[in-house]
C-alpha cells in the first residue's frame, strides 16, 4: 500500500493507493479506471459555475443556491400507481429546515444518514412554507474540504456511478494529480506545442480536472483532443507510406476487349456514375501501388456491380478475388446475384462462410483445397474468408462489403491475415471497401483517411420516389387499413418486425463482432409467427409469408422467389430483407418497433421498395412509441430525407464516433475528447502535421518521436507494426 508521501506513477494500480484499497478500486473499475493514468484520464463531462454558499434562510425563490446543513431525517418513498420513486431528506441548519427530493434515486438510502452534514446546489422552490430543492447536487462535507481549499469557481462534473459519485472521483484527483504532475510525459516537443498556441500536457490535463474559469477549460480540451486526432492523422499517414513505399500488389491486365468481356456480363449498362469509378478502379489496379480504396453510394446505387468488375480483373489476369461480407447473409445474396451475372462464363465461384468452414466435410476439404491451388478465381464469404485454413496463392483483390460493420483494427486484422496468404513477402492485394449507406465526410478524414474515394451519387434509372411517414402504435390499424388498400390494387408489401419467435433476432449480428442489446422500455415485441398469423387473418384472400436469418438457405430463397413471382402478397420478416433480390411490384414497408433500429438500417430497408418501373409512389410506414431522445431523432431523420449522404450526416451527429461503428464496448473508438464535426480545424491541422511528421520520419524513430511512437503502439496494438495501423 502507498501512503500518501510515497512514490507512485502513472502506472501505479488504483487499489495500492492508501484511502482506496479493494473495495473502492472495485467501483472505479466499474468506470474504467484501474491505474492512475486512467484516473487522470477520466475527464469531466462538464463544468458548474460554484454558487456562492448562504444560509438555508437566505435562499432566493426560483434562483439557483447552495447551503449546507445536517440530515434531521430522510427516507424513500416507493411511486404510488406507476409513479416514480423518490428520496427525500430534511436538511436544517440554525433552526431552518430545507426539503431535499431526489426522484429515481432510491440507492441514496446507502448514503445519506441522519446526523451527516452535507452541501446542496440547485434551484430554489416552495413546498408549502418550506423550501425546496428538486434533484440538488450534493457533497458531503469531509469531501468538501479539500476542494474548498483549492477555491475553484468551476467545479467539474464526472461521470460517475450509483456508489462513486463525482464529488468523491474529484477529490481523489486532486490528491493525487500534484504528485505526478512531472511525471507526464509530453509526447510532442514544447517548441511545437507553442507554435500552435497550445498548452504542455501536463497543464492541460491540471486544466481539464481544476479550471480556474472556463477559458482554462477550454484550452485543456483543445490540447487534450488534438492529441486524440493527431494520433488518428499519424496512423493514417503511416498507412499511405506503408502502401506508397513499402509494399507491393500485383499490377493486373486491362485492355478494351477486356472491359468489354466484363462489361458483357452484366445484365445492364453501366451508368455514368459507375462507370466514372469503374475506370478509376481499372486505373488503380493496373499499377503495382496497392489500390486502398473506399466505395460509397447511396442503398441501391449499383456498388456490387463496380466491385465485380474489380473481382473479373483478378480472374481475368490469372488472379484470385475475395469478396467479403460481415453476415453469411449477406454473403449469400452477393453469391446468388454475382452467380446469376456469372452464369455461362469460364469463371470458377464458390461460397465460403462460419457455416460452411465449420462443416468438416470432403466437399469442404477439396474447396479450401482448390483454393489454395489456385483453381478458384472467386470467393464470396465472411470473416471465415481470413482463417489460417484459407490460402490464396493468387489473391489480388480483396473487396470489403459494409466496411463500417468490421471495425478499425477488425479491419487491420483482416488484411494481414488476408496478406499473409498472399505470394510473397512485401506482396499484399489490392483491396476496395465498400459501404451499404454513405460515410460522413468528417470520418473521410480520420477512420478512412487512409482510403482514396470514390462515390456513386446517383441509382440508376427506374428507381421511383418513396413517401415516409413515422406513426405511433396508435395508428396501427391505419396503417394495415392502407396495406390492404394497396394489395387490392395488386401491390406487394414488405413487414418487418424486430424478433422470430418471441425473442430479438440476432441473425444480423456481425461475426466479427458479437451483437449488443441493450434494454430499451416499450410494448413487447411483436415476432414473426405471431405477426404474420394476425396478418394473414386480417387480410383474407392474400398469402402472408414468413422469412428470417434462421431459415436455412435454400428455404429463404425459395420464399423470395415465390415473393416476386407474386405468389405471396406480404412478406413478414427481420431484418434479413435488407438486401435481396429487387421485387419491383413491393410498394409498400412498413417496420415495426422502429425505435428498435438503427438510422443506417431503417434506411437500407426503406431502399428494399421503389425499384419499380411504374408512377407509383411507394410508401414506407415506421410504426413506433420512441421511449429515448435518441430514438425520436433517428426516427425525425429518416422521415426528413431520402438522401443517404444525408442520413449519414446526421446518423453521425446523433451516434458519435464510437456508437457509429459499433466499437463502444470494443475499445475501438479513437476519440474520447475531439467531436466532430466540431473540431474539423483542428482535425486539418492534426491532418497536416501528421502528414508532415510521418514524411520526415516514416517509422518514428527520432528520439523526438519516441513517445508519439509508444502512443501509437499502445493505442492501436502491436498489430500495427508502426505502419499497417489505419
Amino acid at each position: 500500500m502507498i501512503d500518501v508521501d510515497g512514490e507512485i506513477r502513472l502506472s501505479t494500480w488504483l487499489r495500492e493507493i492508501a484511502g482506496v484499497g479493494e473495495r473502492r478500486s472495485e467501483r472505479f473499475a466499474r468506470l474504467g479506471i484501474q491505474t492512475i493514468g486512467d484516473l487522470l484520464r477520466h475527464l469531466p463531462m462538464r463544468y458548474e459555475e460554484q454558487s456562492a454558499e448562504s444560509s438555508i434562510d437566505g435562499l432566493v425563490m426560483g434562483a439557483i443556491g447552495s447551503a449546507r446543513g445536517t440530515i434531521a431525517a430522510c427516507r424513500p418513498v416507493g411511486g404510488r400507481r406507476g409513479g416514480r420513486s423518490r428520496f427525500e431528506a430534511m436538511l436544517e441548519d440554525q433552526g431552518e429546515r430545507l426539503q431535499l427530493v431526489w426522484f429515481n434515486a432510491g440507492y441514496l438510502h446507502r448514503q445519506i444518514h441522519p446526523g451527516m452534514t452535507i452541501r446542496v446546489q440547485g434551484k430554489v422552490a416552495s413546498y408549502g412554507d418550506t423550501p425546496q430543492m428538486v434533484n440538488p447536487r450534493w457533497e458531503k462535507l469531509d469531501d468538501l474540504e479539500q476542494v474548498a481549499a483549492r477555491g475553484a469557481r468551476l467545479r467539474p462534473v464526472y461521470p460517475a456511478t450509483e456508489d462513486l459519485g463525482s464529488a468523491s472521483i474529484e477529490k481523489l484527483i486532486a490528491e493525487i494529480l500534484p504528485r505526478v504532475s512531472e511525471r507526464i510525459v509530453d509526447p510532442l516537443p514544447l517548441q511545437f506545442v507553442q507554435d500552435r498556441a497550445m498548452a504542455p500536457l501536463a497543464e492541460a490535463i491540471r486544466m481539464a480536472h481544476q479550471p480556474e474559469h472556463e477559458d482554462e477549460a477550454a484550452a485543456a480540451r483543445r490540447r487534450l483532443a488534438y492529441n486524440e486526432l493527431l494520433l488518428v492523422q499519424l496512423a493514417v499517414a503511416l498507412k499511405r507510406h506503408y502502401n506508397r513505399h513499402v509494399v507491393t500488389a500485383p499490377a493486373l491486365r486491362w485492355s478494351d476487349a477486356i472491359d468489354r468481356h466484363i462489361r458483357e456480363r452484366f445484365p445492364f449498362e453501366l451508368t455514368d456514375a459507375q462507370d466514372h469509378v469503374v475506370r478509376e478502379i481499372a486505373g488503380d489496379l493496373q499499377r503495382e501501388e496497392p489500390m486502398n480504396r473506399l466505395l460509397q453510394g447511396d442503398v441501391g446505387s449499383g456498388k456490387t456491380v463496380v466491385a465485380l468488375y474489380a473481382l473479373l480483373m483478378a480472374a481475368a489476369s490469372g488472379n484470385q478475388g475475395v469478396l467479403m461480407a460481415p453476415t453469411e447473409v449477406l454473403a449469400e445474396q452477393h453469391f446468388l446475384n454475382v452467380s446469376a451475372m456469372l452464369e455461362g462464363a469460364p469463371v470458377r465461384l464458390e461460397l465460403l462462410t462460419a457455416g460452411v468452414a465449420a462443416a468438416g466435410t470432403a466437399a469442404r476439404r477439396r474447396m479450401l483445397e482448390e483454393i489454395g491451388e489456385g483453381a478458384i478465381d472467386i470467393v464470396i464469404g465472411t470473416q471465415a474468408l481470413a482463417t489460417e485454413a484459407t490460402r490464396f496463392p493468387r489473391l489480388a483483390v480483396v473487396v470489403v462489403d459494409e466496411q463500417h460493420r468490421f471495425g478499425v483494427m477488425q479491419r487491420a486484422a483482416l488484411r494481414a491475415q488476408l496478406d499473409d496468404s498472399g505470394d510473397g513477402p512485401g506482396r499484399v492485394p489490392h483491396q476496395l471497401v465498400m459501404t451499404a449507406t454513405p460515410i460522413p465526410r468528417t470520418l473521410s478524414l480520420t477512420v478512412f483517411g487512409d482510403l482514396d474515394v470514390s462515390t456513386i451519387r446517383r441509382p440508376p434509372p427506374g428507381r421511383q420516389p418513396i413517401a415516409t411517414r413515422s406513426v405511433g402504435n396508435d395508428k396501427t390499424d391505419e396503417v394495415y387499413g392502407f396495406l390492404a388498400g394497396r394489395l387490392a390494387k395488386g401491390e406487394q408489401a414488405y413487414v418487418v418486425v424486430p424478433a422470430i419467435e418471441g425473442e430479438e433476432d440476432d441473425e444480423g449480428a456481425d461475426e466479427a463482432r458479437p451483437k449488443v442489446k441493450a434494454f430499451t422500455p416499450g410494448p413487447p415485441l411483436k415476432n414473426v409467427a405471431e405477426h404474420a398469423a394476425w396478418l394473414q387473418k386480417r387480410l383474407d384472400g392474400f398469402d402472408v409469408g414468413t422469412m428470417h436469418g434462421r431459415m436455412p438457405r435454400r428455404e429463404r430463397e425459395v420464399i423470395m422467389q415465390r415473393f416476386r413471382e407474386g405468389e405471396i402478397h406480404v412478406l413478414v420478416a427481420t431484418t434479413v430483407i435488407e438486401v435481396g433480390v429487387d421485387v419491383p411490384n413491393a410498394t409498400v414497408m412498413v417496420v415495426e418497433h422502429a425505435d428498435r433500429f438503427g438510422l443506417a438500417q431503417l434506411h437500407q430497408l426503406r431502399g428494399r421498395i421503389g425499384r419499380g418501373t411504374g408512377r407509383r409512389t411507394s410508401v414506407c410506414v415506421y410504426i413506433a412509441d420512441p421511449q429515448t431522445d435518441e430514438a425520436r431523432r433517428r426516427l425525425e431523420a429518416i422521415v426528413s430525407t431520402t438522401d443517404g449522404f444525408r442520413i449519414a450526416e446526421q446518423d453521425f451527429e446523433i451516434r458519435g464516433m464510437g456508437e457509429f461503428f459499433g466499437t463502444r464496448q470494443h475499445g475501438d473508438a479513437p476519440l474520447r475528447v475531439a467531436r466532430l464535426p466540431r473540431d474539423m480545424a483542428l482535425l486539418r491541422m492534426a491532418r497536416r502535421d501528421g502528414a508532415d511528421i510521418v514524411e520526415g520520419d516514416p517509422q518514428l524513430t527520432d528520439p523526438t518521436h519516441r513517445s508519439l511512437r509508444h502512443l501509437l503502439v499502445r493505442q492501436y496494438g502491436e498489430m500495427v507494426g508502426l505502419v499497417d495501423v489505419a
